[in-house]
């Protein structure tokens, strides 16, 4: 009997992006703050966003990768980091949202935080930050040294 392997093409999720953002080089937390601000900061869940950066720093993919509860989320290095892989990101951002709109990161935030960034090393894609955005504030994990 022989052995039949199916080779399965790995789609690219990009899509044209018709967000003010699009084509924006993402250079300081305040500018994905203001991205996450507009996409999740007003959820009643916590959601997790993905953006997929090129060399730029540009915006060339999002995504809502997880939406949790009330308080909580649960994170897999593998979905973080999925959109990144099939569309040829150089680097990735992640933020979520604390709907009680207190930004302050949980001790869960700061080890998931370390976790994609040890996962991100693995891949050759980097994680530049993790912003936690609340009621018109937030908080970059990268300026308080957890990145």
């Amino acid at each position: 009997m022989k052995t039949i392997f199916e080779v399965i093409r790995l789609r690219q999720v990009r899509r044209e992006v018709n967000h003010p953002m699009a084509g924006v080089a993402i250079h300081s937390p305040e500018a994905a703050a203001k991205f996450l601000m507009n996409e999740i900061g007003d959820d009643d869940r916590e959601v997790l966003m993905v953006l997929t950066l090129n060399t730029k720093n540009e915006i060339i993919a999002y995504q809502r990768c997880h939406t949790g509860s009330l308080n909580a989320s649960i994170v897999h290095p593998r979905e973080v980091f999925r959109t990144a892989v099939k569309n040829g990101g150089a680097s990735i951002l992640v933020g979520h949202n604390h709907p009680s709109g207190d930004p302050s990161p949980s001790r869960e935030d700061i080890a998931i935080t370390q976790r994609l960034s040890e996962a991100g090393k693995i891949l050759g894609i980097e994680l530049l930050d993790h912003v936690v955005v609340g009621y018109q504030k937030y908080i970059s994990l990268k300026e308080k040294g957890y990145v």
